[in-house]
């Protein structure tokens, strides 16, 4: 019997690791997208069922050729997990407008394209879920996130959009907010004085992802929030 085939795109040392190995464990067939590949051939050596591509998620063409990839090799995708995500911090006077397009193209144009791709089969079997993991930027502009804050917003425009259009179809769209700062050795590097609960943990991040997947379709959730008790907000 085939496994369900989960995409997670992209994978890093935090997040995307964690729901790599969460819904590995779950009984998925995983396809690690990421640009460089370094991380997840390490993880698919280690991973028994998971497969590595290398994808730049704002290029139409790799994307298309990926998701072929994936589904000639797998089978249909049921899950998409939109990971990929850049954040380039500075004022409206700071960032460039190469750095405000890339912020766009990666988080919201790459999600754009990633989904395209899954919900033809998704539609076709009746049921799919797809979540993309956003941040509190999407609610909010603050001062130094005049690339970040709109990219994130127009993510979540996005997702809202395709919940209304594809729930009736039977996929359950999705955004996972996370509000706080993800535990990585950088972070921590960071902020030395913190203590452990300070951070969002990948792993909880990836548990919130599959409790996502699971819900029952008359309670589904369309926009979760995740933060440590001690981030304000």
């Amino acid at each position: 019997m085939k496994k369900p085939v989960c995409v997670v795109a992209g994978v890093g040392p935090g997040n995307g690791t964690a729901l790599v190995r969460r819904f590995h464990a779950e009984g998925h067939a995983v396809a690690m997208l990421a640009r460089s590949t370094e991380l997840i051939d390490a993880l698919a050596r280690e991973l028994d069922g998971t497969r590595a591509y290398a994808c730049d998620v704002a290029d139409a063409a790799a994307v298309e050729r990926t998701f072929a990839a994936v589904s000639a090799e797998l089978g249909p995708v049921e899950v998409l997990v939109y990971n990929a995500g850049t954040g380039v911090w500075g004022t409206v006077e700071e960032v460039t407008a190469q750095q405000f397009e890339n912020a766009w193209r990666v988080n919201t144009l790459g999600a754009f394209l990633a989904a395209k791709q899954v919900i033809g089969p998704m539609k076709a079997a009746g049921r799919g879920s797809i979540v993309f993991v956003g941040a509190t930027a999407s609610r909010r502009g603050n001062v130094r996130t005049a690339a970040f804050a709109p990219a994130k917003a127009a993510q979540r425009s996005l997702a809202e959009s395709m919940a209304r259009h594809l729930w009736p179809a039977g996929i359950h769209v999705a955004v996972l907010i996370l509000d706080g700062v993800v535990d990585l050795p950088r972070t921590r590097q960071m902020m030395p004085d913190k203590p452990d609960d300070f951070f969002i943990a990948p792993a909880d991040v990836a548990e919130a992802a599959v409790q996502l997947t699971r819900q029952p379709r008359s309670t589904w959730t369309f926009e979760l929030e995740a933060r440590p008790f001690g981030e304000r907000w």
